[in-house]
């Protein structure tokens, strides 16, 4: 049966993402290199005149040209190998590809979109996961089909699993998950599925969304078996750090796009709560391993931070 997003009304009436300080952090070392870079082009100009002037606009409009129109429609597939002394030996070489943030009915989504899932059906990792923030806009649920439609003439032989985003709560979380069953795609609400690959089994759980679900780790990891091998879809990351004092070896999340501008130095410019430790690639917080992927979509301003689509291989390591 089709669905129209009229079926399902968000949960949450004219909640739409909020900016404020409360919500978003914003880097005081990007702000601090901000001033200073003004300070300067400020002495440029008076020491250069109008040559001076002509170069610094060439220069800005060339980074804004770059962040707002190229960088955002240009998606990597990044290949991550993790590895983990907790991994069972025959789980070596499992490969988990992951999907987040898509956020439909911004620009350039579907775009990236249809070439992430392009991607990850040529690469057919063993096990597909989906991180949160399917849409960005209500009216964009039901591209989500036609889109993801090609998972269906490939299925990762354990399984394609999703958690709900922030956004998807925003934007009608039940039309999302009705709308997406019929792909063979699973959601994982605070709960876990043992999964079997030959005779070694992996524990996959998820967790609800940390700012407008209902997440509770604990009754997530209820009943799993003491010591197996775990994974964790946590939209948010900042999760990782129960996860870790629960005993969780891997945690996948999104949610921060990277912080859509990133530089080593500088870190990333400005990040949503719920994202504020964690906020892009690869972390370890004590036995717990973490990635955050900065997403395949999101506003269309990126620097630093191209999205992606992942494929991450884990390892047994001694």
């Amino acid at each position: 049966m089709a669905i129209t997003t009229q079926q399902f009304r968000p949960q949450r009436e004219g909640r739409r993402f909020d900016p404020s300080p409360g919500q978003v952090r914003y880097s005081e070392r990007w702000l601090g290199a901000a001033a200073s870079a003004g300070a300067l082009a400020a002495l440029a100009l008076v020491a250069g005149g109008a040559p001076a002037a002509a170069a610094l606009g060439l220069i800005g409009a060339t980074g804004v040209a770059y962040a707002l129109w190229h960088e955002p429609r240009q998606p990597r597939l990044e290949q991550v190998t993790l590895r983990l002394p907790q991994l069972p030996p025959a789980l070596d070489g499992l490969r988990i590809g992951q999907l987040s943030d898509l956020h439909l009915g911004l620009p350039y989504t579907t775009e990236n979109t249809r070439w992430a899932v392009e991607r990850l059906v040529a690469e057919q990792p063993d096990l597909l996961v989906m991180t949160g923030d399917f849409v960005s806009y209500e009216h964009a649920i039901p591209e989500l089909p036609e889109l993801l439609a090609p998972l269906q003439s490939w299925r990762p032989r354990l399984g394609i699993f999703a958690v709900p985003g922030n956004h998807d709560y925003w934007e009608g979380f039940p039309a999302i998950q009705q709308t997406l069953a019929p792909l063979g795609i699973e959601f994982l609400l605070n709960s876990h599925r043992r999964l079997r690959d030959g005779e070694a089994e992996l524990v996959l759980a998820g967790v609800d969304d940390m700012w407008d679900g209902a997440h509770d780790l604990a009754v997530t990891l209820d009943g799993a078996p003491e010591g197996a091998f775990t994974v964790l879809l946590s939209h948010c990351p900042d999760l990782a750090d129960q996860a870790a004092a629960r005993g969780v070896h891997l945690q996948l999340s999104g949610h921060t796009h990277g912080g859509h501008v990133y530089l080593p130095l500088l870190g990333s410019l400005c990040l949503p709560r719920h994202g504020w430790r964690y906020p892009i690639g690869y972390r370890s917080i004590g036995a717990l391993q973490l990635y955050v992927s900065r997403g395949i979509g999101g506003l269309p301003l990126r620097f630093g931070c191209p999205p992606e689509a992942t494929i991450l291989t884990l390892r047994h390591t001694s």
